[in-house]
């Protein structure tokens, strides 16, 4: 069967002409159907959103009085001469891929997305489709995630440690997703979990929805430091180096990405421990979702777009490479881009 256009790439975005919508654009539009929260996916300007029933809050959060159409995962709707729905991805609470039919050829629009379940976000749902949009944030044999019990393991032996030597561990994570994943990896028994106020409105959000979070503290000015000692403070990475993270003195400082599998992206974090966690799927997750979808037809975003390509060529695949504007989990960035 011949893969018939459902969507076109444009410089707004992934535009679907049957329905008049984008999805995840970069330019203001009049409708955006919105994959998840993170402010590379979820931009300010457009006249009407849709998105996820859980994805909307955290959005009104970031965006402000938005127009938000929300919808259930799996529901179906009618728009235009598309029929839409939303569908699991895994990556953080709320997130979502977009299956889009028209005329009987369905195209899923994945986003970012992580196949493995992590026990806080709606787990990874498979989506059969002719054409499957996929990023490739980490398209490289060379990640490869351990499981996430591993890694839990590791961070609560290396907060253990820092406690019982009198030190504070400050472990960057951004405030949307992976902070809150990391905290429902740690044993709190070890020590009081603190929070940057960044993170903290994240939370305040999704407890409010009902995800499960381990009871926090917000870091404020007036916090007694030295009554928590010991402690784990959750922050973004961009609160390190600055008079706020020097309040606690002695700490060891960590950084949880798939990033901290490269050696050289350990070295330019300057941290003292790096733990390989990732929102986004590995090499083996990429390849595997793209089998399973039995896709005729694959579209590359967003990381090793070339390698990733010329990867699937090779195994026969009729891929190509979409130019985007989305970042991914970025490997030197803070949260001004995705907020992984």
């Amino acid at each position: 069967m011949s893969v018939d256009p459902v969507l076109t790439f444009t410089d707004r975005g992934i535009y679907c002409p049957a329905g008049d919508f984008y999805i995840d654009p970069w330019r203001p539009v009049d409708r955006a159907l919105i994959t998840h929260g993170h402010s590379d996916h979820s931009r300010w300007g457009h006249r009407h959103y849709m998105a996820t029933e859980a994805a909307a809050p955290v959005m009104h959060h970031r965006l402000g009085d938005v127009t938000i159409q929300t919808t259930p995962y799996g529901a179906t709707t009618q728009i235009g001469g598309a029929r839409v729905s939303f569908h699991p991805a895994g990556h953080i609470p709320g997130s979502a891929q977009i299956r889009i039919e028209v005329g009987g050829q369905i195209w899923v629009v994945s986003g970012d997305y992580k196949p493995e379940s992590d026990g806080l976000c709606e787990p990874f749902e498979l989506v059969p489709c002719h054409a499957f949009i996929s990023e490739c944030t980490f398209g490289l044999p060379a990640f490869k995630w351990a499981p996430q019990t591993t890694v839990a393991n590791e961070i609560n032996a290396w907060w253990a440690s820092n406690a019982v030597d009198g030190r504070f561990s400050l472990l960057g994570a951004y405030s949307l997703g992976k902070a809150q994943r990391l905290m429902s990896l740690l044993d709190p028994s070890i020590g009081p979990i603190l929070t940057h106020g960044a993170v903290e409105a994240t939370n305040e959000v999704l407890r409010a929805q009902g995800y499960p979070l381990p009871a926090t503290t917000r870091v404020t000015a007036d916090l007694d430091v030295k009554a928590h000692s010991g402690g784990i403070v959750i922050a973004p990475p961009s609160a390190f180096g600055t008079p706020w993270a020097r309040k606690f003195g002695r700490a060891s400082t960590g950084f949880a990405s798939g990033w901290m599998q490269l050696r050289g992206v350990r070295r330019r974090r300057a941290a003292d421990r790096g733990f390989v966690l990732s929102d986004h799927a590995d090499w083996p997750g990429l390849n595997n979702t793209i089998r399973a979808t039995g896709c005729e037809k694959v579209f590359v975003t967003h990381g090793y777009t070339e390698i990733f390509n010329q990867w699937l060529l090779s195994q026969g695949y009729d891929s190509a490479i979409v130019a985007t504007e989305y970042t991914g989990e970025g490997a030197d960035t803070d949260d001004t881009a995705e907020v992984d």
